[in-house]
């Protein structure tokens, strides 16, 4: 392992939030609506995400919105993986990828929930967020994303069956960080208290945070027992099949 000396390459983080976060400002629910001469802000809830998409448009078109707002979060956490997998912080064991797979991550959640380029009026950033934690445990172990891939099938298996959309998202972050604190917990404990280790740790929970701050007015209504119910057949008919039933 080489090592990395933060204070010679400060400006290559610097260089990879920029780069990030307009990634993030990149609104796949805003391009498709626009193709189908639709404002995503103007329709359904007004949140630009997949579920919006799916509610006005078909699950079909849904399923696109959300494996393009997966690639978005996960491409970028892989890319610098294969950049950063063979350095060290300088003076550490701790592996420069680790901590850059969920620094980019983060910068493209904050891009795609408040963008620059749409009056930082973006949307929820769960596909992503899931997309991150796909992509970056598939790091970890080839055949973590198959596994990754069976526990967002649970997530949707959930979210089919309660028609809780929001908090069968949110649990599946939630499952995700777990799953990547344990791997660190377990890599990291003798370094615990290295300042990169926190940080890392940090970036986990402030994914957490933005994805839950993000859902906000979902779990007010959840718990009021007034959130709007996810029907998967109603999704698969789109608006027009939703408003026959």
């Amino acid at each position: 392992m080489k090592e990395l000396y933060f204070s010679d390459s400060w400006y290559w983080f610097l260089l990879m939030a920029l780069v990030c976060y307009f990634l993030g400002c990149v609104n796949f629910a805003m391009i498709i609506a626009r193709t189908k001469h639709k404002d995503a802000h103007k329709i359904g809830s007004g949140n630009p995400g997949t579920m919006n998409m799916s509610r006005e448009f078909g699950l079909k078109v849904g399923l696109i919105n959300f494996l393009l707002d997966v690639s978005k979060g996960g491409v970028p956490a892989l890319i610098s993986y294969f950049i950063f997998r063979g350095y060290v912080f300088a003076g550490t064991d701790v592996i420069v990828s680790d901590f850059t797979r969920y620094f980019c991550g983060v910068f493209v959640i904050i891009g795609h929930i408040w963008p620059v380029t749409m009056r930082f009026q973006g949307g929820k950033g769960i596909a992503s967020t899931l997309g991150l934690f796909w992509f970056a445990l598939g790091c970890e172990e080839g055949w973590y994303a198959a596994v990754a891939l069976l526990w967002l099938v649970c997530v949707l298996t959930f979210i089919a069956v309660t028609e809780w959309g929001s908090m069968g998202s949110l649990l599946g972050v939630t499952g995700f960080s777990l799953w990547q604190g344990i791997i660190f917990y377990l890599r990291y404990q003798g370094e615990l208290m290295n300042v990169w280790v926190i940080l890392i740790f940090m970036l986990l929970l402030l994914l957490n945070f933005l994805t839950w701050f993000a859902h906000r007015k979902n779990l007010i209504r959840l718990f009021a027992g007034e959130e709007h119910r996810t029907s998967v057949k109603k999704l698969s008919k789109g608006k027009r099949g939703m408003q026959n039933m």
